[in-house]
């Protein structure tokens, strides 16, 4: 049985606008309290989003993507490490584990990514 309380979390999102430039955006997401594992008590859900594959991608200490847009929109989130992504408006973000990104760059200038803080990188990324 689900109960009526709601929450809202955000999301961070890569996009291309129609100059062909990537920028970071902050939006919403509506949760809703769902009864998700009976006998387990209520938990918050969002609306469920179609992925056809996950991949568990591995980049070393070091590594360093220049600029290139995404090859499909894809959720990753980040498991190990500390992950600097930049824009090619030239904001920079730092995610560290637990961080998401909801990746939709797929055509323009694109991202750079690159592994900071001394470890490699431990990345799931549904597609």
């Amino acid at each position: 049985m689900s109960g009526t309380e709601t929450r809202t979390i955000g999301v961070t999102r890569m996009y291309t606008d129609t100059e062909g430039e990537t920028h970071f955006v902050e939006e919403k997401l509506d949760l809703a309290e769902v009864n998700f594992a009976p006998p387990a008590p209520s938990m918050f859900l969002s609306a469920a989003t179609e992925a056809r594959a996950s991949v568990h991608l591995l980049l070393p200490d070091g590594y360093f993507g220049d600029f290139h847009p995404a090859p499909r929109k894809q959720l990753m989130t980040l498991l190990k490490g500390e992950l600097e992504v930049q824009v090619s408006d030239g904001e920079a973000r730092r995610f560290l584990p637990g961080g998401s990104v909801l990746v939709e760059d797929i055509t323009g200038k694109g991202h750079s990514t690159r592994s900071v803080g001394g470890e490699s990188l431990l990345i799931v990324t549904q597609l």
